[in-house]
């Protein structure tokens, strides 16, 4: 139960590695991993992300000393947790074409899918006559 073998379970829960795996990894039972290392096993959730938190740690740590390529690389991490911040909030608000404008109810993926397609069809005869009419003017 050393530190490092703590990390390892932590890193190993980070990647997706289910509590078996890790286990047949480091060479125990499922249950002695249960019980010599219950907290690890408990912070799942937020491994992931505790993971994410010491390489950008440790890629500011470099940048700050002078590592170009490390700077470049907390670029990147930034960028990418950037892109995943606003993928997050958009998908934890409901498009407003997803709700009935009358009642608010969120509408079903077929009602949906029939709304979208007539918006479609609706988009595509506008553009259709406006065609029509610019070549009409031109002739």
């Amino acid at each position: 139960m050393t530190v490092r073998t703590r990390n390892r379970v932590s890193m190993l829960l980070a990647l997706g590695w289910a509590p078996p795996r890790i286990a047949a990894a480091l060479g125990v039972t499922p249950p002695t991993l249960r019980k010599h290392y219950f907290f690890e096993l408990r912070q799942r959730d937020v491994a992931r992300d505790r993971l994410e938190l010491r390489r950008i740690e440790i890629a500011w740590e470099l940048a700050e000393a002078g590592n170009v390529g490390a700077l470049k690389e907390f670029g990147r991490l930034l960028d990418r947790n950037d892109q995943m911040e606003a993928e997050r909030s958009m998908s934890s608000q409901p498009e407003k074409s997803q709700r009935d404008d009358q009642s608010g109810v969120r509408l079903g993926k077929k009602v949906l899918d029939a709304q979208l397609a007539r918006d479609a069809d609706a988009d595509l005869a506008a553009e259709l006559e406006l065609e029509a009419a610019q070549q009409h003017a031109i002739n």
